[in-house]
């Protein structure tokens, strides 16, 4: 569903990507994994076409993402942000229909809300929100919104960036579900960017950790544990000593 090969990125002298090759087949869920700095959000982006690579190439179903319709490319996904990234001044149904009620994916109002407050009771949540402004929410449910608004659309790639951050065990185990569950559901392909280790666990197909502009390791979530690869090991075990260098 989505390649890359030898994808590069720089920023001035700063080289973020370095030669990034990636496969991810349709209908499967892979979760990118690597500390802070390492690249992870430059590559999401990258593939989305926010930010463009320097060199290599981006395809998505065989198509370079750089070339052809972007709104008809932008369609074809969705998204859960880092913070769920809802418009204070909209109600959570709008929130949840933003992309419902305006471009080549719009529905008339009544039926963008009817979908809004599916999608909402899909997350766990029921009607009674759908008037509410987010700011009445907890971050809890508010992660739930922002995962309603990433599935609304019916996409066939679904990105989440770190989606249990600021999020409590029990809510984060709630969320990894929902997330397995509607991935699955939807038949979509799923990319996460994660720290969290219990989620790459709860919703991994493949997981692929990146470090150094690289792809130092990539597999099945099954082998990971098991892999030789020092990066991985110390990562996965949130060790200080190995060759990943820490501020001390």
């Amino acid at each position: 569903m989505i390649e890359l090969r030898g994808v590069h990125k720089s920023f001035g002298n700063h080289a973020v990507l370095r030669g990034v090759d990636l496969t991810i087949p349709k209908g499967t869920s892979m979760v990118i994994i690597g500390g802070s700095g390492t690249g992870k959000s430059v590559l999401l982006k990258s593939i989305l076409g926010l930010v463009r690579h320097d060199s290599g190439t981006i395809t998505l179903d065989g198509q370079d993402v750089t070339k052809g319709d972007r709104d008809a490319f932008l369609a074809r996904f969705g998204m859960l942000f880092q913070g769920a990234a809802l418009f204070d001044s909209l109600r959570i149904w709008e929130n949840v229909a933003f992309r419902l009620l305006r471009g080549s994916l719009k529905r008339p109002k009544a039926e963008a809300r009817e979908i809004a407050i599916e999608k909402l009771r899909r997350v766990g949540l029921g009607p009674q929100v759908a008037d509410l402004f987010p700011a009445e929410l907890s971050g809890g449910m508010q992660k739930r919104v922002g995962l309603a608004r990433a599935i609304a659309a019916n996409p066939e790639v679904i990105f989440f960036d770190e989606p249990t951050t600021g999020l409590d065990p029990i809510m984060s185990g709630v969320i990894n579900d929902l997330i397995r569950e509607i991935v699955v559901e939807m038949g979509a392909t799923a990319m996460t960017i994660t720290h969290d280790m219990t989620s790459v666990r709860a919703i991994a197909d493949n997981v692929a950790m990146l470090h150094g502009g690289k792809v130092r390791w990539s597999g099945p979530v099954s082998e990971m544990d098991a892999t030789p690869d020092p990066y991985v090991q110390q990562f996965i075990h949130g060790r200080a000593e190995g060759p990943i260098e820490s501020l001390r």
